[in-house]
């Protein structure tokens, strides 16, 4: 996809879907000005590290929502991109029990803080949430974006208070806002504590993984690459206040996701995991309906997951010396 975008801001650039989305971008022709909290990571986690147009058409700015709001918003305001991506969140769903004011801290409270900014930026031609489905719960069947709400962790609830706040500026104010929830995302770069670059670093290393309540929860797993383009797409032709749910159309259980893991890298399922009790408020399924996004905007996912675990296990194989002196276990950052 080629664009007539000039110039773009990526909130949370340094997350794995905000990463994946400045690569996509820069290939795309986009200039990208990126924001995160943290200073960059290990080149491993930054797919844009190898990208040819980085040194021309990419700045880095390390800027915190929570404390440097102002210096963001004077950023944005001489920058002015004609498009603002905002991937920050504090997420993470089992570990907002610990903390659970400082997910509403930075998910609901610094989030409408942004949004109050924003609303009289009369530059931006559009900003683009990208939220999450844990708002709607467990759910049975496929579900809509009209979905009532139903949290149930802190990070969900959280994250719904957030998504709330956006509509009363877009209600009120006009604030040119569309919104993305996307199913599972994964692909080559992605963070070691998620579920798949876990299983297959474990099996390489010879540890046993942690099945929480036997891996039946179900899920749909959809390209990081996929997901950028779905992105870029709304965020081009999606129409003002509406959110877009962005998913393939199969789904499999987390059990049978490792079990297809350990397939591909020929041991025994019964040898790599263990299996223990389940987290508190984990939702049972969420199965997303991504029909708007095909229908209306002509949207399809292209790489399934097959080919995607390949490129994984290739990532993790590739690297494995390095990934094997990082940490793969959630560090939460104040």
């Amino acid at each position: 996809m080629k664009s007539s975008i000039v110039k773009i801001a990526v909130i949370g650039s340094n997350s794995f879907s905000g990463a994946s989305f400045v690569d996509f971008a820069l290939a795309n022709n986009l200039s990208v000005m990126g924001i995160s909290r943290s200073e960059q990571p290990n080149d491993i986690f930054l797919p844009y590290s190898s990208n040819t147009h980085k040194e021309e058409r990419f700045k880095f700015h390390q800027l915190d929502l929570n404390n440097n709001l102002e210096e963001m918003i004077d950023l944005i305001k001489k920058e002015k991109p004609d498009y603002i991506f905002n991937f920050a969140a504090q997420s993470m769903v089992a570990e907002s029990w610990k903390f659970p004011e400082q997910w509403f801290t930075t998910n609901a409270v610094s989030i409408t803080k942004l949004f109050n900014e924003l609303k009289d930026c009369s530059f931006l031609k559009k900003y683009i949430h990208v939220t999450t489905p844990e708002v709607y719960g467990s759910c049975s069947g496929y579900i809509k974006e009209d979905m009532t709400y139903n949290p149930s962790t802190p990070y969900a609830a959280s994250r719904a208070a957030g998504d709330m706040s956006l509509k009363t500026f877009v209600d009120n104010y006009n604030f040119p806002a569309v919104s993305t929830r996307a199913a599972n995302v994964f692909g080559p770069g992605q963070q070691l504590y998620r579920i798949i670059p876990r299983t297959i670093l474990y099996i390489r290393q010879g540890k046993k993984l942690q099945l929480h309540g036997g891996g039946y929860s179900e899920r749909s797993f959809i390209h990081i690459n996929d997901v950028s383009d779905a992105t870029l797409k709304i965020a081009l032709e999606g129409v003002i206040g509406d959110t877009y749910h962005i998913s393939t159309e199969s789904t499999i259980t987390i059990r049978s996701l490792v079990q297809l893991i350990c397939d591909k890298m020929n041991v025994k399922f019964e040898d790599c995991v263990d299996i223990v009790d389940d987290r508190p408020g984990k939702d049972d399924a969420y199965l997303l309906d991504s029909s708007k996004l095909r229908n209306d905007l002509g949207w399809k996912d292209e790489i399934n997951l097959d080919r995607g675990l390949k490129e994984s296990l290739s990532w993790v194989d590739k690297n494995l010396a390095s990934l094997s002196n990082l940490p793969s276990e959630y560090k939460h950052k104040l």
